[in-house]
């Protein structure tokens, strides 16, 4: 089985330092969740997944985060660090395909506490041999299971969809979709201004639902040059990370019936 290498996204964004201190942490990755900080949850299910040969956690203090009750992290030998600049976009840029971070690379939030192996397999097992694939999930699967979630809906023809915070690139051509990506991702939460980005008649196309998912990820990766794929998840709680406190609350309801 190939391996790959997992990035996990661990850096604070403006605004997140008042959730993290409402929870007596730093980082918003250290929030606990069912008493375990959220980036440990994370990094323990992906060294769980036998298509992950190792990890690196990209945050603006990296080695400050693997510390105290994460220092298990610290001491595997699967767990590298990287240190994040500016942008997301750029700041996975510069380690992917690096010595630490090999290609293929999957890209995943420390705010995804629900993540399972499960949500993994599916992922790298959909994304073949293209360039860059991205998970969404239906807004019907989503609502089927958790009517109470506010999600960012992305509005197609043939169904709304949102992300799942999972990205799998499949080399030195996804740097192409990373350079898209830092373009795009200061309106990455507001799904019509982010459509814009691909010119206005993409836009209206979208926004008047005349065009499906796939056809406008064909068009998107056709102006940039290079294979893009949309992956279906079948799991509702792929869609839920934690960036509120009704989002944490859902959690761990959903971690405590899981225990039950």
């Amino acid at each position: 089985m190939q391996q790959w290498t997992a990035i996990i996204l661990a850096g604070q964004r403006p605004g997140e330092n008042a959730f993290a201190a409402s929870h007596n942490v730093t980082a918003k990755a250290l929030i606990p969740v069912a008493g375990e900080p959220m980036l440990g949850r994370v990094a323990a299910t992906l060294l769980r997944c036998p298509e992950i040969g190792r990890i690196v956690v990209l945050a603006q203090e990296p080695d400050a985060l693997l510390a105290g009750a994460l220092g298990w992290m610290a001491a595997e030998p699967r767990i590298a660090t990287a240190r994040a600049g500016d942008g997301i976009s750029t700041s996975i840029a510069a380690v992917a395909g690096s010595e630490a971070a090999p290609w293929p690379v999957l890209v995943v939030t420390a705010d995804h506490a629900l993540l399972t192996p499960g949500m993994v397999a599916e992922i790298i097992a959909s994304a073949g041999d293209s360039d860059a694939a991205v998970a969404l999930v239906e807004r019907r699967v989503v609502e089927a299971a958790y009517p109470e979630t506010r999600r960012t809906w992305l509005r197609f023809s043939d169904g709304d969809y949102s992300g799942a915070n999972l990205f799998a690139l499949g080399g030195p051509a996804a740097q192409k979709a990373l350079a898209l990506w830092s373009r795009v991702e200061k309106d990455r939460k507001k799904a019509v201004r982010l459509l814009f980005y691909f010119g206005p008649m993409l836009a209206l196309r979208a926004i008047t639902r005349t065009i499906s998912l796939d056809a406008a990820v064909a068009k998107v990766a056709r102006r940039v040059g290079l294979s893009v794929k949309p992956v279906r998840l079948s799991i509702a709680e792929a869609a839920i990370d934690v960036d509120k406190p009704a989002d944490l609350a859902l959690v761990e309801r959903i971690l405590a019936a899981r225990r039950a």
